[in-house]
């Protein structure tokens, strides 16, 4: 299943005998909560996904967004309506930072029916379309939370794979670069690693580029489907985004969830500034 959904093709999804389960993840690190973006419209039947609570695990040595429990977050899918053979559509404000984490985690768990809202709320709203306010009460779900259903790397692993393969750095270059470093308490990215911001992987109107630009976006950082490629960022956030973009451009990647707020919890891991 292509990773990505456009509006005129969630119309006709939501037209079918069996309408999908559509998550709003919408959500920024600095804030305000996505819920209140919820509350004032969202698409119709649309049920709100808390990034923090539903996505991910309370803060701690294993990163800002360490991976759910698994019996947490089938509780959390099972609430929202998600079942086994659900067809679920995820969407952000626009540009699948957090769609991409949501996207990420239902397939970790198991889940391969799931598509991206390609330009997210900003997409659907520009295409003319009416919102709502209703708050939805859907029938749960039986949907089962089965770990391990695409890769994933823990410190050790991405540190291998930034010497045996590629392991991109989806953070802002000069994070990337150790010039500053205005959320965690160490500055630079793991030793190998190469920057590739995820800002590359969006055009203005917060869509992916086409496939064709992002092979050739990533190719040209030494990510093809030939080698084996890893990302991490910051948190494990804008990391599943890259490795969403990097699924639209056919090249398998694997998510270091920790990402470098686990990587520095360690100080005896090594740094790199250049």
């Amino acid at each position: 299943m292509h990773p990505l959904i456009d509006v005129p093709s969630l119309i006709h999804a939501y037209r079918g005998a069996a309408p999908p389960v559509v998550l709003d993840v919408r959500w920024h690190l600095a804030g305000p909560p996505g819920i209140e973006a919820y509350h004032r419209g969202h698409l119709p039947d649309a049920v709100f996904v808390d990034l923090d609570r539903d996505l991910a695990s309370p803060p701690g040595s294993a990163g800002r967004h360490p991976l759910p429990a698994a019996s947490a977050f089938q509780e959390a899918m099972r609430r929202a309506g998600v079942s086994r053979d659900s067809l679920v559509v995820v969407y952000d404000d626009a540009d699948s930072t957090a769609a991409g984490r949501a996207w990420w985690t239902l397939r970790y768990f198991g889940h391969r029916r799931v598509r991206v809202l390609d330009g997210g709320y900003r997409a659907w709203v520009e295409s003319g379309l009416s919102v709502t306010t209703a708050v939805p009460t859907p029938e749960p779900g039986d949907f089962v939370a089965r770990p391990g259903g695409v890769p994933l790397l823990d410190a050790e692993g991405a540190a291998a794979l930034a010497g045996d393969g590629v392991l991109l750095d989806a953070r802002a270059g000069e994070r990337f670069r150790g010039e500053v470093e205005p959320i965690d308490p160490v500055a630079g990215h793991i030793p190998g690693a190469v920057s590739a911001p995820t800002v590359g992987n969006i055009g203005v109107d917060g869509r992916f580029l086409p496939a064709e630009l992002l092979r050739e976006r990533f190719a040209k950082l030494g990510a093809t489907d030939a080698v084996d490629v890893g990302v991490y960022c910051g948190s494990g956030v804008t990391a599943a985004h890259e490795v969403l973009a990097l699924a639209v451009a056919g090249v398998p990647a694997a998510l270091y969830v920790g990402s470098w707020s686990n990587w520095v919890a360690d100080a005896a891991r090594p740094v790199a500034k250049d």
